[in-house]
């Protein structure tokens, strides 16, 4: 069970995301961002692309994780359209398949650190996450 729900903040954009485990919690944190940034994907998926990343813990790594797919929406004009991530505390390796972008609405800056602290529930995983807009 995943999904998210965006929360009021006073300057920027908030998200709840929550997911069994860690890989859907990545993944559903990046639908979440499209979802904010209003992004219409169209056409044929993409060739895959492998994913590795490294960092010093999983806040780190899920902001490095949404900060790189950001850059690629913003400079290649492309979305992640399906993901199949592993990821533990401090690696993520995986595939992600990308669709072009035939809109975006809004812009986001960047992912910050702002109260990210990614917390273990009896249901799985859940994390808040604030959009620098």
């Amino acid at each position: 069970m995943h999904g998210y729900q965006e929360l009021s903040h006073t300057a920027d954009w908030a998200v709840r995301v929550w997911a069994d485990d860690l890989a859907g919690l990545f993944s559903t944190a990046a639908d979440a961002m499209a979802a904010l940034m209003g992004v219409q994907a169209g056409g044929e998926l993409l060739p895959v692309r492998a994913f590795n990343l490294q960092a010093e813990d999983t806040e780190s790594l899920l902001v490095a994780y949404l900060n790189e797919l950001l850059y690629i929406i913003e400079s290649e004009r492309v979305v992640a359209a399906r993901q199949k991530l592993n990821v533990l505390a401090q690696s993520l390796s995986g595939e992600v398949w990308f669709q072009s972008l035939r809109s975006l609405d809004k812009e986001i800056k960047a992912v910050t650190f702002s109260n990210m602290k990614i917390i273990s529930t009896a249901q799985g995983f859940q994390v808040e996450i604030v959009f620098d807009v």
